[in-house]
């Protein structure tokens, strides 16, 4: 699939009508930085370009909940920089994001509330601070730990 198809067909797959999607498409596009890549096949497209397509059609279809993994993890500055601002922007509105990464400074900045996972069962939930700092000495403490032996 081409991006063009490859938009048309997340959406759809995110219960968007076609018609909001043509009213969208552009917008889309935009925020992806790709309309020159737009109707090559994705399979061409790099790791960092493919997210950020899948990122603009998910940012864009009025999702009542937005789920990303490590999405910040790619792309240039000005690219991160516009992406945090979606994130600030749906955060005003009272939107659920549930973000999954490893970046501790990510997380401190753009979460009000986490959620540690480790080894699939929860190790922690509150807010983002103390959950965090619990974490990074946990992983510290770890580390000691590997060094004695």
């Amino acid at each position: 699939l081409t991006g063009r198809e490859n938009v048309y067909l997340n959406s759809a797959l995110l219960g968007v009508p076609r018609e909001e999607t043509d009213r969208l498409f552009e917008a889309i596009v935009d925020f992806s930085e790709l309309g020159q890549f737009i109707d090559y096949p994705v399979k061409h497209y790099s790791s960092g370009m493919y997210v950020r397509l899948g990122f603009a059609v998910a940012v864009h279809v009025d999702p009542d909940i937005l789920i990303v993994d490590e999405v910040l993890a790619v792309g240039d500055a000005a690219f991160k920089t516009k992406s945090k601002r979606k994130f600030a922007e749906f955060r005003d509105q009272k939107r659920t994001i549930i973000l999954v990464s490893h970046s501790m400074p990510q997380v401190r900045a753009l979460c009000d509330q986490v959620v540690w996972l480790d080894g699939g069962r929860v190790r922690a939930i509150g807010p983002s601070d103390e959950v965090v700092d619990a974490y990074l000495a946990h992983i510290d403490a770890d580390e000691v730990d590997s060094n004695e032996e």
